[in-house]
């Protein structure tokens, strides 16, 4: 599949994220560290705004204030299909907590994207990547994407034609810039 140029950027680190905690669709505020890092996106991002790309976000609210950071003030589109995993009865639970809780979950899946698919009462994989794969199809133009880790990953797979375990493996950056185009990633930090 053929998709335009992608600049996506994962929010800054959260609280939850310091925490170890699972926020899927939840809401935790930017950390100093998440504030600089949006800010490092932004030095990256400088070059590729001047061109006025299309610019959307998740409407979940640590997405958006990196994207009021990150985007030098410009303007975007929120859209719910770029929301995090629903991570259902996981949400707002910590990593430790899971395992705890949900240990024969947890010791089958032990990478993120996962562990999040399979919670209980969770949105699922099959259902996240069509939303994403939703989204990638409606852009029409070069694009500027400010979302989540796992969405990250999806999207990232999906552009690179990767299978869902290689997907599960990429690693999840805050404060760099993926650039999807051709098949291919390029990361800039």
């Amino acid at each position: 599949m053929q998709f335009p140029k992608i600049w996506l950027l994962r929010h800054g680190q959260t609280e939850w994220n310091a925490e170890r905690r699972i926020q899927g669709q939840l809401e935790s505020p930017l950390t100093p560290q998440g504030v600089e890092q949006a800010r490092r996106q932004a030095t990256l991002m400088a070059p590729v705004m001047a061109q006025k790309p299309a610019c959307y976000a998740s409407p979940l609210g640590r997405a958006q204030q990196t994207a009021d950071i990150a985007l030098g003030g410009a303007p975007f589109v929120t859209d719910p299909r770029l929301a995090e995993a629903y991570a259902g009865a996981f949400q707002g639970m910590s990593l430790a907590e899971v395992a705890a809780e949900y240990p024969q979950i947890h010791r089958a899946n032990p990478r993120n994207l996962d562990l999040f698919c399979e919670a209980p009462g969770g949105e699922g994989y099959g259902r996240f990547h069509a939303r994403i794969l939703d989204f990638m199809q409606s852009l029409a133009g070069p694009s500027v994407v400010v979302a989540h880790g796992l969405l990250g990953q999806v999207m990232r797979g999906i552009v690179c034609g990767l299978t869902r375990d290689r997907m599960a493996a990429l690693p999840n950056g805050q404060g760099c810039v993926y650039v999807l185009e051709n098949g291919a990633e390029t990361v800039l930090e």
